[in-house]
């Protein structure tokens, strides 16, 4: 969703390989052993973590939606307090994960 893909690939290549090999297991229907529930108000949304080089980076994505596995956002985490997610990555995810919905519901009432 979004700039999600853009900005995964622009992340170091060892985070793009942890983070694919791992979105590709979801696909898969495995669920990655690095993979959390995204805490607060952010329902339905799974985030993988990676620390790289003294930094962290994101992948948010959510599988509630029957057959697929939309990726709602990927970042390098940049607040130094603590290890909550900025206010202003939730609000995008929370953007993300509605349009996703929609455009889920809109792709199943076009199928035959």
């Amino acid at each position: 969703m979004g700039s999600s893909r853009g900005d995964l690939t622009k992340m170091p290549e060892a985070v793009k390989k942890d983070f694919g090999g791992a979105l590709h297991g979801v696909q898969e229907g495995r669920s990655p052993e690095q993979a959390k529930v995204l805490k607060g108000k952010v329902k339905g949304a799974v985030q993988l973590s990676e620390d790289h080089d003294g930094e962290t980076y994101r992948a948010i994505y959510t599988t509630e939606l029957e057959g697929v596995v939309y990726v709602l956002h990927c970042f390098q985490k940049k607040s130094k307090s603590g290890i909550a997610t900025p206010k202003a990555d939730i609000d995008l995810i929370e953007r993300r994960l509605k349009d996703a919905r929609a455009l889920h519901k809109q792709r199943q009432k076009e199928q035959p």
